[in-house]
């Protein structure tokens, strides 16, 4: 596509059809990616990649039996032990060593269907405003929220509420029963509410068509404003879950291709290059920063699973030329 047909800068849209985002994924991937990248430069720096750590504080026993994931009650074949919530102190002498390592961002996961009022809740507070006081973005994943828990992280300073829709609506009851697509959007929408940012994508591998990729990116670019940040995760199959023999790994194109129809239907979003990207070579993940991916999960875990060595990300970034970010706060449209 020629600048001439480029829209303009402050041109997002809202009104995207799942046919129109199915076409844009499915275009031939060279001008899919030549496209993606121009409209990338248009509305954020390339050179702007931020490291974000994730940390699980805490790990096992949720109720809900999501197929993918290690840290379900209803998968015991994992053999994954539970852990209770980490200690406040613990927590942001870990997200020191974050910053101290190049990440802006900290994000912090506890498996829960929903957090209950109480010590527990208070502490993930007390770690929000901790974070917060180290000068970094802090983001926080604890399942289904209320109303007044919305307020009072708002209040503590959180900058992202993390909540994926993992695959399109036609799909989601294939790998999730416990919980319902409705559900999920509620809390988007009390996280919206409260003023904190939205961190929303989803994971590919699961099974799907590509249909379903379509339409999860559909209901992500026709919220507005679009999430802040969306990250795109390929399956890591995790043995013991409904999902641990997934027939074949993501096609690391695949990756590529759904980082860039988001950025092209979501220009001003963080595309986050996240789960599943220690099986992705540097050449690939160097395509999909090309593709206006402009954020990687910095660190050897990503809550219950391998993510790269942190030396291989100084050293690809470096060889990209990548300089390590100030902290910039998320912000809506």
């Amino acid at each position: 596509m020629s600048d001439a047909a480029m829209p303009p800068r402050d041109d997002i849209r809202h009104d995207w059809t799942v046919e129109e985002i199915r076409a844009i994924h499915d275009g031939p991937l060279m001008d899919l990616v030549f496209r993606a990248a121009t409209i990338h430069r248009r509305y954020n720096d390339p050179a702007d990649i931020q490291r974000a750590s994730l940390l699980s504080i805490k790990t096992g026993g949720c109720p809900e039996d999501c197929g993918y994931c290690s840290q379900s009650a209803h998968h015991k074949e994992t053999g994954l032990a539970r852990q209770r919530l980490m200690p406040v102190e613990t927590v942001l002498n870990e997200a020191a060593a974050a910053k101290a390592a190049g990440a802006t961002r900290f994000c912090m996961g506890a498996a829960w269907r929903q957090p209950k009022d109480g010590p527990e809740f208070d502490a993930v507070l007390s770690m929000v405003r901790g974070v917060r006081s180290l000068g970094m973005e802090a983001c926080v994943t604890l399942g289904m929220l209320t109303d007044s828990q919305a307020g009072r992280l708002a209040e503590a300073g959180l900058t992202a509420y993390n909540h994926n829709l993992d695959t399109g609506p036609g799909y989601y009851d294939k790998v999730v029963s416990t919980r319902t697509y409705e559900d999920r959007l509620a809390t988007l929408d009390r996280v919206r509410a409260a003023g904190i940012g939205v961190c929303c994508g989803g994971i590919i591998g699961l099974g799907e068509e590509i249909h379903d990729r379509a339409a999860m990116l559909h209901v992500l670019a026709n919220h507005a404003p679009h999430p802040e940040s969306v990250p795109i995760n390929a399956l890591a199959p995790v043995a013991g879950t409904p999902l641990g023999d997934a027939a074949a790994p993501v096609d690391p194109f695949e990756m590529v291709r759904m980082c860039a129809t988001a950025r092209i239907v979501m220009p001003r979003s963080r595309v986050r290059l996240s789960a599943g990207r220690r099986a992705l070579s540097r050449e690939a993940q160097t395509l999909c920063f090309l593709a206006g991916a402009n954020s990687i999960f910095y660190g050897d875990r990503l809550l219950t699973t391998a993510n790269p060595a942190e030396d291989a990300d100084v050293a690809l970034l470096a060889e990209l030329g990548v300089p390590v970010a100030e902290p910039v706060l998320a912000a809506a449209e």
